[in-house]
This record gives C-alpha cells, sequence and structure tokens, in this order.
C-alpha cells in the first residue's frame, strides 16, 4: 500500500475520451508521485454530472459526492485546470463552488474536511493567465483548508493568439519540467511531514469566546520559550 495517496481533478472542458492537455502535463508530476511512494487517481470532472451549486449534495442524480469521497480520503488535492479568456476554466470554478460546501463539514477534530490536506495546481494554455489562475486556485484551496508549500505549481503556456497546444510544444519546456518535479517533490514532503505532525486544534464554533487575554499571553509566552 502506498504512503500517501493524491487525487487530480482535471478541469478540462473535453470529455474522456478526448486527449487533454491538462491531463498530459498532469500525469507529469504523477510520474514524480510514483518514485515517491504516492498512489494518484485522475478524475475527468466533465465526465460525471455535477451539478451547480455551493453544498456538498445538490440530489437529483448529482455525482459530486462520489468525487468528493475520493477528496478527503487523499493526502494531496491538485486541480489540472487549462486557461480559457486569461482565466481557469469554468469547471474549476464549480469544482471550487462544490468545496464550498466543506465549510458546514467538521471532521473527527472539529476541522474542516481538507485539514491536513496538501494542494497544488497544474496548468495549460496560451497566451497568460496561469499566475492568474493559479494563485486564486491556491488561496480558494486554503480558506478550505488545505496546505500549501513553496512552489506547488506547474505551468505551460504557448505564444500569444492561437498556436500549438502543450502536447504539440511543451513537454520538452525546460522551465516546465523544473517547477513539475519542484511541485511534486514538495507536495509529498509537506503532506509527510502533516501525517506525522498534524494540526489537531479544532475550529470554534460561530459565536465562540476568544482565549481570555491572560491566557492567550500565557500561550504566547510558551511559544516564544519565555
Amino acid at each position: 500500500m502506498a504512503e500517501l495517496s493524491a487525487v487530480f481533478l482535471n478541469c478540462t472542458l473535453k470529455p474522456s475520451p478526448a486527449v487533454s492537455n491538462t491531463e498530459a502535463l498532469a500525469r507529469k508530476v504523477i510520474e514524480w508521485f510514483d518514485q515517491s511512494d504516492v498512489e494518484s487517481e485522475i478524475v475527468r470532472i466533465v465526465d460525471y454530472n455535477v451539478k451547480p451549486g455551493v453544498t456538498s449534495d445538490e440530489g437529483d442524480g448529482d455525482e459530486w459526492p462520489l468525487i468528493l469521497q475520493k477528496i478527503k480520503q487523499a493526502d494531496i488535492i491538485v486541480i489540472a485546470t487549462p486557461i480559457w479568456f486569461g482565466v481557469r476554466a469554468s469547471i474549476a470554478q464549480l469544482v471550487i463552488e462544490r468545496l464550498d460546501g466543506t465549510y458546514g463539514e467538521r471532521n473527527e477534530q472539529g476541522q474542516y474536511p481538507l485539514y491536513n490536506k496538501v494542494a497544488g495546481v497544474v496548468i495549460t494554455g496560451n497566451e497568460d493567465g496561469a499566475h492568474s489562475a493559479a494563485e486564486t486556485t491556491l488561496f480558494n484551496l486554503t480558506h478550505l483548508g488545505c496546505a500549501v508549500p513553496p512552489n506547488p505549481d506547474t505551468y505551460w503556456v504557448g505564444d500569444a493568439g492561437p498556436g500549438p497546444s502543450y502536447l504539440e510544444a511543451g513537454q520538452d519546456h525546460e522551465y516546465t519540467k523544473r517547477t513539475t518535479r519542484w511541485m511534486a517533490l514538495n507536495l509529498v514532503h509537506l503532506a509527510k511531514a502533516l501525517k506525522a505532525n498534524p494540526f489537531t486544534e479544532p475550529i470554534p464554533p460561530p459565536g465562540a469566546e476568544l482565549e481570555p487575554e491572560d491566557a492567550a499571553a500565557a500561550i504566547q509566552e510558551d511559544l516564544l520559550g519565555g
């Protein structure tokens, strides 16, 4: 049994069996994961009946709960998205909106279900938008409870205007190959660290009073070794 597990949420707009450039780059990350005893699964979101909404189950045939179960079981979550009109694909936006439903859930420690999970992103497209897509998606995932290491992303973008895709022109791009390796190694490193030393503090319920001033001071003194 693998030491860690990873789920890649492929947010391509193309259903299977169409070729996905975003999946192709995600598989480069998986090649590094394979060397680090990480079991990976790719979920192509458009192959499922995922309804729009902000709950964990929108009912009436909604298949998001099947995907959410995979997310909850994984140690590493990677959102892989193409760029359209300079921003992440609409499917990636849909995934984030559906993950919003986890705000109302708690794990056994009283935390959001995505606590102690590590997040990364994979992005492909033409022109620009990679930084924007990465920063927005990673910010969203941290608010949902995920932890993010340094260099948690890899991307490839083509020249301005229509042009060749990642599979056609980007697989040998030195910068993308380098960031793919960094991303994979850093995600694994942090995932192992969190598995050995997870966050244990529960999230205070709404309306809960903050620590008294003297207790907060004692905590600070203890942390600083005073």
